[in-house]
């Protein structure tokens, strides 16, 4: 059996829908991968501020509010006072944040990447994610498969494409990593 790795490549960070207060009107609001730090007495806040993608006005997503600079160790306090660029990605890509900021957000641009499989050869698929997207499984499958929904579900019910570890892939999404097995079906 072929062993194969897919990794998910992401074009930019996600997109943030929001009211601007200077456009007047719901604009998109993009990471500008750096962090903004308030010290009030013993307390810590600290944002990922965004910007307007046509006025450059911010937003200041809340990532902590007053917290102890004792809770945070001081590697971490140096990532965010040196806007740590691997940091703010991990951030703009934490859906939950998101949500609890009441932002809507637009899922980015990616591309699979990783050798093709034929349909008449079996394969075991590592589908890796640096980051957990909201998004299933048997969407990222079909565009890297180039295969319609139904064409897919047919693979999925007569056994040629599933889970490694038994999920449903019609329903389950990437939680950073997965393996799918592949059999012949061409």
């Amino acid at each position: 059996m072929k062993k194969v790795t897919w990794k998910i490549q992401y074009d930019s960070t996600p997109l943030i829908h929001r009211h601007c207060k200077k456009c007047g009107k719901k604009t998109r609001f993009k990471s500008s991968d750096q962090f903004r730090i308030n010290a009030q007495r013993q307390y810590l806040d600290i944002w990922l501020i965004y910007k307007c993608t046509k006025c450059n006005t911010t937003w200041n997503a809340t990532i902590f509010s007053r917290i102890s600079p004792q809770a945070l160790t001081s590697e971490q306090l140096n990532q965010f006072q040196e806007n740590d660029q691997a940091l703010a990605k991990n951030y703009a890509f934490d859906f939950d944040l998101l949500r609890k900021n009441g932002a809507e957000y637009e899922l980015p641009a990616f591309s699979i990447v990783g050798d093709d499989i034929g349909t008449g050869e079996s394969a075991e698929v590592k589908l890796i994610s640096e980051y957990i997207l909201p998004i299933k499984v048997s969407t990222l499958l079909r565009k890297k498969l180039h295969l319609s929904q139904k064409s897919f579900r047919e693979l999925v019910e007569n056994g040629r494409i599933k889970d490694a570890s038994g999920q449903n892939l019609l329903k389950s999404k990437l939680n950073g990593e997965t393996t799918i097995i592949f059999l012949p079906w061409g």
